[in-house]
């Protein structure tokens, strides 16, 4: 009580609001957690059919394809896996490479069509709007939190709260490309009798495919980092690698570890951007 004003009881609402979700909701947390961890197991088994070597050779053959230069990513990729696979963290990239895509493809295949209703809807960009902007400010740790108490530790609760954490900029991004397509092309589709659904897929998300593109790429970048955050709850690959390092103080493997995924990053950045490059000049 402060200056004789009841405190407000929001940690017990919220707590009996979780525990009320946990036990008579469970029919839904338990197959979306179902559904989750054999998505990124799939992605794991898919990754280890190929021995090491013959992955970093097909990522060498998709740099070039995407960026047609000997150079850059399509060098930097082959040094960089070698250099994780010489480190023995392999098998832990491959997992934290499965949970980011599972991540980012919930993400983007939830984020993309409310970029679109909200750039289309005044009501629901009023209410998903707010939305984002609470998920972006909220800190990254407290998602852990209720993912724990729905859907247990593990990959499920970690790829539930990296979508959370990562699905703001592919609805803001969306919304943005879509909303900047020149007025006077609208109402050229418009006076041609263009239905709503042709002059949103012939029109106005073409032009705003480099916007979508730039908001898959941060949407991709967010989810690797918020895998790492996730190694708390135990969500396995590279991130838990550096949070066991970090509580053994054990700098050399942290480091390592830090480096690792890294290198995952910066491979994920330019093949994204590459492909959203080639796109662009097939258009």
């Amino acid at each position: 009580m402060m200056n004789n004003i009841p405190t407000l009881p929001l940690v017990d609402w919220i707590d009996k609001l979780v525990n009320w979700l946990r036990i008579n909701v469970s029919f839904v947390f338990n197959p979306i957690r179902d559904f989750i961890n054999f998505i990124v197991e799939l992605f794991i088994r898919v990754f280890n059919i190929f021995p090491p070597l013959v992955f970093i050779l097909l990522i060498i053959v998709l740099a070039f394809f995407l960026t047609k230069k000997v150079k850059g990513v399509t060098i930097f990729a082959p040094i960089s896996l070698t250099l994780i696979w010489n480190l023995g963290y392999w098998e832990d990239m491959i997992i934290t490479l499965s949970i980011v895509i599972t991540s980012a493809l919930i993400a983007i295949i939830i984020g993309i069509p409310l970029g679109i209703l909200v750039s289309k809807s005044k009501v629901a960009e009023k209410i998903i709007m707010p939305l984002l902007d609470f998920m972006q400010t909220m800190p990254a740790f407290v998602y852990l939190i209720p993912a724990v108490s729905f859907f247990g530790i593990g990959m499920a609760p970690g790829v539930i709260s990296s979508v959370i954490f990562a699905m703001p900029p592919a609805v803001r991004m969306t919304n943005l490309g879509i909303r900047e397509v020149p007025n006077d092309l609208v109402e050229a589709a418009d006076s041609f009798g263009s239905t709503p659904r042709q002059k949103l897929f012939e029109l106005e998300l073409p032009m705003a495919k480099p916007s979508i593109m730039a908001g898959i790429n941060q949407t991709l970048m967010l989810t690797l980092s918020m895998v790492v955050v996730a190694s708390m709850i135990g969500a396995p690959g590279l991130g838990n690698v550096i949070y066991t390092s970090v509580s053994r103080n054990d700098v050399g493997v942290g480091f390592a570890s830090g480096i690792a995924v890294v290198i995952l990053a910066v491979i994920l950045d330019r093949l994204t951007q590459a492909f959203s490059k080639k796109n662009n000049r097939l258009k």
